[in-house]
């Protein structure tokens, strides 16, 4: 399969060269690979630790930025769409695709008996493009040399020197000394023998997760502690300040048995000392001997033997059956000096898996097969007993034969719960990151689940909790510098310093007490009574300092650099500095300062009353023509209206503010418009405050005053029509320019041109013989209608215009409200007179009532405004005048027109509710129906028939046949009949002619 399976003797793709860069530790390959790589267009580069290759990756991303780098090991995967430089461990490298430049780091490994293999496969088969480069000790010279003759090499010499020290007492190590042993008893008793004598050491051991170690290196790096105790897991890619190696041990447990370092293998680990041109020491310490001179000389000289075997597993497998793999798996080298692996993980695993009944009935084709070995592949971090992972293994193969193919949710999420829990101690901590590594690598394949990325944040979450646990447990237990530091310094407390970061973070000689946000400081409270009663004593004068100067900041800051977001905060310099609460009206709310007890005095006066300007001033600006309401020259009624309007946000309905409106003579109408003020034929409100920014302000300012929490999103913006969501009451809508009818929230500017059209065609100015299109019930919005003229957006645009010239949109002066309707005449129709309805708080939307059938004083000034006198009757058909008022037929049925429906954008249905709600009612079916207006007198009753079910009869003009008295008065009650020969029969004679 290439590119991984051919012959160097038989490459099919051309290679420009392959280099082996050779040499002991602190020689500089690993950055000179490195920097080869991101010379090419394209690499990659496999590395032996999943924490050199983190290293790597966070070198190399920020010089070419994350979008360019991938990051792949067993459990963990980065890879950008468009990643052309990969950084991997070895196991994981995607060879699958071609790269320019390619490099394996610590090549030596070939010689590892469980890992070798695979080293010794990227050895025969790796290859970049145009560069391929090895990089390794001098040992593995002669391989490199035997199986590569055209391959180049490079000796690198060690930047400083190495020397030998002898033994020394673990009391008398120099700082900046690493301690080595190899097992984690002896590594917690030297840590806490450290700890006792010295003040604290950091922990560096094999089974800790990389961000364990990471936060444990960085404790060390930092200088908060001079010492690390450490296994041999230093020995290979940890770049730290070291200066002194100290062997408390010799011998180690390699997996097999218990033997003693090989010469190399000493190098490597001392070798850590002394980083780039910074000379390092080396010796031993805790009883141990000293060592001998002709392995003291081989270190110190970097001359080894080189490796005599390397290990090789056949990588063609067959996967027609279970022996066949097997039989390939067990395939001897052919090459003289390599040697098979020492019982891989993965082949002990498949040699016990298909001799159980219940896999082998699931493994007879050749899929199954390859799905069996991929199983047994997933590592065992946990170092278990062997029988217990592979049980593991095949529970997670059984379930993978499920009709779903995947591994079942719940099975994952029990596994993964128990392992959540951050109690206990050191080792029980260390053996749940261990099992919860195993299934974040299990996560990673993504055939196996189905939603593979939400278990990989989930494994991920959970060994970072028990990581971070873990490392303060470490901490708590082997370091006490912090205490140590205090007790010296306390006695100079002029010695202490506290330090305020440009993130706000406020250190006392190194050690964080606590975090500045704006002007508030949020306290450490990790830290122990005594400790931080003492740090923040010593921290409290500079962070005074600091918040009183942040406070003339803010005093002296344009109002650019202040901010309210939508949940009524207000932030500065990327800070919460205080927020809006409920005030004494809607548009004085209170301001809420965040900030410290630090903060007092002349410096919290001057930034408190920063902010109350910039608030008001805010409000002023963004809703100034509602402000400016109460300045109008207005007396009487109109005042009154202006100050409810304003008091209510801008908007209110009209039948609120009946007897007010009733009371308008026309200059009053002309400076409430002149004002901004819209008298609605349903609402009295301000148009140019239904704009989205004074629409947010005016939201954020009703949930405000309401107490609204958390804060309403806003209405949809650009829609004239929506359906509401359920909680809100109908007031909120009212505020953002909506009126509600049920479940339905209409524009009130739209919805009062809607008005004036409907009672236009009830008095039969309006043609509507032709019905409305409903070709699609969609509903037609101002977004989804953009391009129609008819559209919302133009009529809002007409509206708008109309506003300007003082005409209704749309409609000729002559025509833009009913003749006989003019400013001085405001008062309502005949019934709705005689039956004047109680004031209450409408509730679904119900908004009409004996005022809503005033019209428009806007429509009634373009009439007034007319200078032509109405002719009467045939005279005025003839010149093709307007009638009188006394000639126009009243209540005639219409049907609505698509003009009707695309000012609201709304479906046929709905529009239908929305004439219900102003008072008009349907008759008809199909396309025959039309709408009449119901007079406010019968709608109450227009639901219930009268018991004969009998209606009143109408003419031809849809007039009621008796004129006698108006329809909206009770007919006289009917006299009683009299006998023609009573003697008062004479009494039906009087008052006759």
């Amino acid at each position: 399969m290439p590119p991984n399976n051919y012959s160097p003797s038989s490459q099919s793709m051309k290679v420009d060269r392959i280099t082996a860069v050779l040499g002991p530790t602190n020689t500089g390959k690993t950055h000179l690979a490195v920097e080869r790589m991101m010379g090419h267009a394209d690499g990659i580069i496999g590395l032996p630790l999943r924490l050199l290759a983190r290293e790597i990756y966070d070198r190399v991303s920020a010089q070419k930025g994350a979008a360019n780098v991938a990051l792949v090991t067993g459990e963990e995967k980065i890879i950008p769409p468009h990643a052309v430089y990969f950084i991997c461990t070895v196991e994981a490298m995607p060879l699958d695709r071609g790269f320019e430049f390619l490099a394996i780091d610590e090549i030596q490994l070939a010689a590892d008996p469980e890992r070798g293999h695979i080293f010794t496969d990227r050895l025969l088969h790796a290859r970049g493009r145009e560069e391929t480069m090895f990089l390794g000790a001098e040992t593995i010279r002669p391989w490199i040399q035997r199986l590569i003759p055209e391959a180049s090499f490079i000796s690198r010499p060690r930047f400083s020197k190495l020397t030998y020290r002898g033994p020394k007492k673990i009391s008398r190590l120099p700082p900046r000394s690493v301690i080595v042993a190899f097992s984690s008893s002896d590594v917690y008793a030297i840590a806490e023998l450290v700890r006792q004598q010295r003040g604290g050491a950091a922990v560096v051991m094999g089974n800790l997760s990389p961000r364990t170690r990471n936060a444990q290196v960085e404790l060390y790096q930092s200088g908060d502690v001079d010492y690390l105790v450490a296994t041999d897991a230093i020995g290979m890619g940890l770049n730290m300040d070291i200066d002194h190696v100290a062997f408390a041990g010799t011998v180690k447990y390699d997996g097999a048995i218990s033997r003693r370092l090989r010469p190399a293998e000493f190098a490597q680990i001392a070798g850590r000392a002394g980083r780039h041109m910074n000379d390092g020491t080396f010796g031993t310490t805790a009883n141990v001997e000293p060592l001998e001179d002709d392995l003291v000389e081989k270190i110190e000289s970097h001359e080894f033997e080189a490796v005599r075997h390397i290990r090789w597993r056949n990588q063609k497998l067959n996967f027609t059956t279970a022996r066949d793999l097997l039989r390939s798996l067990e395939k001897s080298p052919a090459i003289e000096g390599m040697v098979s692996p020492r019982d891989p993980e993965d082949y002990t695993a498949f040699k016990t898996l298909i001799r159980d009944d219940e896999v082998r009935q699931h493994s007879q084709s050749s899929n199954k097969i390859r799905q069996l070995w991929q199983v047994c592949q997933v590592p065992d971090f946990r170092q278990t007993m062997h029988d217990e992972h592979v049980r593991l293994l095949k529970q997670i193969f059984l379930h993978l034969q499920s009709p779903s193919g995947k591994l079942p949710s719940d099975w994952i999420s029990s596994h993964l719960n128990r392992l959540q829990k951050t109690d206990g101690d050191i080792d029980t901590l260390a053996t749940r990151i261990a099992h919860t590594r195993t299934w974040t690598y299990i996560s990673h394949v993504s055939e196996w689940m189905d939603d593979y990325k939400h278990w990989q944040d989930a494994a991920r979450n959970i060994e970072d909790k028990l990581s971070d646990a873990l490392h303060e447990r470490l901490t708590q237990r082997f370091v006490d510098r912090r205490t140590a530091m205090l007790v010296r310094k306390l006695k100079d407390s002029s010695q202490l310093e506290a330090q305020i970061s440009d993130t706000g973070d406020v250190q006392v000689e190194g050690h964080f007490i606590g975090t500045l946000v704006g002007l508030k400081f949020n306290a450490d409270t990790s830290v122990n009574s005594t400790e931080a009663r003492t740090l923040r004593n010593v921290g409290n004068k500079t962070i005074a300092a600091e918040i009183a100067l942040r406070a003339a900041r803010l005093t002296a800051a344009p109002d650019e650099a202040i901010t309210l977001d939508a949940a009524g905060k207000i932030s500065w310099e990327d800070a919460i500095i205080g927020s809006l609460v409920k005030g004494e009206t809607v548009l004085k709310p209170k301001l809420q300062l965040l900030a410290s007890e630090q903060l007092n005095g002349p410096a919290l006066e001057s930034a408190t009353k920063r902010l109350n300007d910039w608030i008001t001033a805010q409000i002023d600006t963004r809703l100034k023509p509602l402000v400016m309401l109460a300045d109008l020259p207005l007396t009487g009624a109109a005042r009154g209206i202006a100050f409810q309007v304003s008091e209510n946000l801008g908007a209110l309905p009209r039948y609120k503010l009946g007897d007010q409106i009733r009371n308008l003579d026309k200059k009053d109408y002309g400076r409430l418009k002149f004002g901004g003020l819209r008298v609605g034929y349903e609402h009295v409100f301000m148009p140019i405050l239904l704009k989205p920014d004074p629409t947010a302000l005016r939201c954020l300012l009703w949930a405000i005053h309401e107490e609204r929490n958390p804060i309403p999103p806003l209405p949809p913006a650009g829609r004239v029509s929506f359906e509401t969501e359920k909680g809100l009451h109908w007031s909120y809508y009212l505020t953002a320019g909506y009126a509600v009818f049920d479940n339905l929230a209409v524009r009130m500017d739209m919805l009062d041109r809607l008005a004036g059209l409907l009672r236009r065609a009830s008095r039969g100015l309006i043609d509507t013989t032709e019905p409305a299109k409903t070709e699609s019930p969609v509903v037609k919005t101002a977004e989804t209608v953009p391009d129609s003229p008819k559209s919302a957006a133009d009529t809002a645009d007409k509206a708008e215009e109309a506003e300007k010239t003082d005409v209704a949109p749309d409609l000729p002066v002559e025509t833009s409200a009913p003749v006989e309707e003019t400013v001085a005449e405001t008062k309502p129709e005949p019934e709705a007179e005689a039956n004047p309805a109680p004031e209450a708080t409408p509730t679904d939307g119900e908004t009409e009532t004996k005022e809503a059938v005033t019209p428009a004083p806007a429509e009634a000034e373009a009439v007034e405004a007319k200078p032509e006198k109405a002719l009467d009757g045939d005279a005025a058909k003839g010149k093709g005048e307007q009638p009188k008022k006394k000639d126009l037929p009243r209540n005639q049925p219409f049907k609505p027109t698509h003009e009707m429906l695309s000012l609201v954008g709304t479906t046929r249905e709905q529009f239908s509710l929305i004439l219900a709600k102003l008072g008009y009612e349907q008759q008809g079916e199909g396309e025959e129906i039309t709408f009449r207006r119901v007079p406010f007198h019968k709608r109450k009753r227009s639901e219930k028939p009268k018991p004969n079910g009998r209606k009143p009869q109408q003419n031809t003009a849809g007039k009621p046949t008796s004129k006698s008295k108006p329809a909206h008065r009770k007919p006289a009650p009917r006299a009683p009949e009299i006998d023609p020969d009573s003697p008062f029969a004479i009494l039906k004679t009087l008052g006759k002619k």
